[in-house]
């Protein structure tokens, strides 16, 4: 999400995947995807500014995490407590127990 601000001094936050184009007719005019369209008061150069500030934060955070994500695979394995991974007890049944107990 970029920030930005209306021409009434709002300010709101874009999505900025959604972006289709951005004109400068003499105002900044935003428009989305879908056909909307913003008038704001950054110039063009600002706006193309924030969304690419926006993606690189995008790659960074990714790149972290995959980065993160490599490490725990080379990581050793921690020792499992045996008493955690142990399989319950098989506990025998009584004949007359198994059809529901009406026998």
């Amino acid at each position: 999400m970029i920030t930005l601000t209306r021409f009434s001094g709002s300010v709101f936050l874009l999505n900025a995947d959604l972006i289709e184009r951005v004109d400068s007719t003499p105002d900044t005019v935003i428009t989305l995807m879908d056909g909307k369209k913003y008038v704001v008061c950054e110039p063009m150069s600002e706006v193309l500014d924030a969304v690419v500030a926006y993606r690189a934060e995008i790659v960074s955070v990714s790149a972290l995490l995959e980065a993160a994500h490599a490490a725990r695979q080379l990581a050793p394995p921690t020792p499992r407590n045996e008493s955690r991974t142990r399989l319950a007890a098989v506990v025998p049944v009584a004949a007359d127990n198994r059809a529901g107990g009406d026998v």
